[in-house]
């Protein structure tokens, strides 16, 4: 019996050289374009606000894991992620105090109240923006230009110019992030780089992206709009590569991706055009998290061999 010649363990049986570390600190490193853009355009406060989004997840996690008793595993990277992405969703000038309580809401209601990684129903990052957008709207909702010193006036979001005043902004700018909006939001450049790489991984499923994207630009050309312009604005982009795709909260079959990622991209675009909302990624992503369960269910393929009732 010391050398047994067969051992029965439970499923998983197909072995990958993928771990979960290794996962999470590849898309950490992939969000690196983004973060040094939001550097880059807003400046050492936005390196601050990108740091304590970070800690605050991390130690917020750590004291969660110790009270019930569990194995801390702030080393797999997910909390720096969760972190990551939240600091990205925010404005340039959002009060420290308010990133940390972001944090700790994402990573305490967002995840460890499901029981920690795998089990949350909703992008953690996600959560703690919605919870601050909520509480603190204002704040929440002041956005500056890139290169604006402290003595700067707030402006508008391109996607509140245009909604607001029909005022576009062009292409380029949207393109390359030398507009006013949140942290990450700014550069498609920056994102797509890294948002790419994890498709090349195989981190990310295309069908997802693909269906988010496209599905937005189509239905904005349908009524009239610039389906480029609405690519290219707010955080559609970074929601389309690294909160959609969430391997937590996305669906795990085929067509489940493809729907999830299409119903998503209808939401958004109903927000944009007709809500009082310019943007609509957040309700559009956490929405769209509510139904996975059951995309997973009716989209499951069928057994081989089995009949249909």
């Amino acid at each position: 019996m010391s050398n047994p010649k067969l051992i029965v363990s439970s499923s998983p049986h197909i072995r990958d050289v993928d771990t979960i570390p290794r996962i999470m600190h590849t898309v950490n490193l992939s969000l690196l374009p983004a973060v040094l853009m939001a550097v880059y355009y807003f400046g050492f406060y936005a390196l601050m606000i990108i740091l304590t989004c970070v800690i605050f997840s991390v130690l917020t996690e750590a004291i969660w894991q110790k009270l019930r008793g569990k194995e801390i595993t702030i080393s797999d990277g997910s909390a720096i992620l969760t972190g990551l992405l939240l600091a990205l969703t925010l404005p340039p000038r959002l009060p420290l105090w308010m990133a940390a309580l972001g944090a700790i809401v994402a990573i305490s209601i967002g995840k460890q109240v499901f029981g920690g990684l795998g089990y949350n129903p909703f992008n953690p990052a996600l959560v703690g923006r919605a919870f601050l957008l909520a509480a603190f709207s204002v704040e929440m909702t002041t956005w500056y230009l890139p290169g604006a010193g402290v003595d700067a006036t707030s402006t508008a979001t391109p996607l509140a110019l245009m909604k607001m005043s029909g005022q576009p902004t062009s292409y380029w700018d949207l393109f390359i992030g030398n507009i006013g909006g949140s942290l990450g939001e700014t550069s498609a450049l920056a994102i797509i780089l890294g948002g790419a790489y994890l498709i090349y991984k195989g981190y990310v499923d295309y069908r997802i992206t693909i269906g988010y994207l496209g599905t937005v630009a189509v239905l904005t050309a349908v009524f009239g709009q610039d389906p480029i312009f609405h690519l290219l604005s707010g955080g559609l982009v970074l929601g389309g590569f690294y909160m959609l795709t969430d391997m937590v909260t996305s669906p795990i079959t085929k067509l489940g991706r493809w729907i999830y990622g299409i119903g998503a991209g209808v939401i958004l675009v109903v927000i944009r055009l007709w809500g009082g909302y310019p943007e609509g990624v957040l309700y559009s992503i956490l929405l769209m998290n509510m139904t996975v369960p059951l995309l997973n269910r009716y989209t499951r393929p069928r057994t081989y061999g089995e009949v249909k009732q």
